[in-house]
């Protein structure tokens, strides 16, 4: 039986240093989630500040549902220790801190859209990647983004994959993206490396 669930687009990128201050970045980000919403689809990230914040605040400008997976154990510890928002519609308190909540943000997400970002959005990136998590990639967002064919080609000597797709404007990127997802089933096992070793994978 077929299911038509919403899209599930998890957005992950810089929560912090000099690409939030970033007035181009900030702009691509808002404009990102107003694209997530506007199209409908289910918004998710882990409930940072940051450009991840600024694509939710886009993203309910246009009534999308928004979903933050937390680090933290509860509410309290989510505002008073981790310093993090809570405007969305609904957040996932996993108690389980930064890295395994990324795990979960990732597996929660059909796709997921990196935007600037720095170590924390590298380890969510190459998490992707292994598991053949269809990626999007914003452009000429500072940080990551801007190095991501450098740093797969050229310092890990992998191919790109067919399911990652980049651009630097967020509404032709969710374009390609939507394209992807249905192109390219989730891989059967947990590791994508496994399946996709035909396609240069790995």
């Amino acid at each position: 039986m077929s299911h038509h669930h919403k899209l599930k687009i998890g957005v992950m990128g810089s929560a912090s240093g000099p690409q939030i201050e970033d007035p181009v970045a900030r702009e691509k980000a808002r404009e990102l989630g107003r694209e997530i919403g506007r199209r409908g689809h289910i918004f998710i990230n882990g409930a940072c500040p940051g450009l991840p914040n600024e694509a939710m605040l886009g993203a309910k400008e246009y009534n999308g549902f928004t979903l933050g997976i937390s680090p933290a154990f509860s509410e309290y510890e989510h505002v008073n220790e981790y310093l993090s928002p809570h405007a969305h519609d609904m957040i996932i308190y996993t108690g389980m801190g930064f890295m395994e909540r990324d795990i979960i943000n990732i597996r929660s997400s059909d796709a997921i859209v990196i935007i600037g970002g720095g170590i924390g959005t590298l380890n969510e990136f190459t998490v992707a990647y292994d598991e053949g998590r269809p990626i999007g990639v914003v452009t000429k967002s500072g940080g990551i983004s801007n190095s991501i064919e450098h740093i797969v080609v050229e310092l890990c000597q992998r191919t790109m994959p067919k399911n990652l797709v980049m651009d630097d404007d967020p509404a032709r990127l969710l374009d390609k993206l939507e394209i992807v997802v249905k192109a390219f089933p989730l891989p059967v096992r947990e590791d994508g490396r496994v399946k996709d070793l035909r396609d240069g994978r790995g």
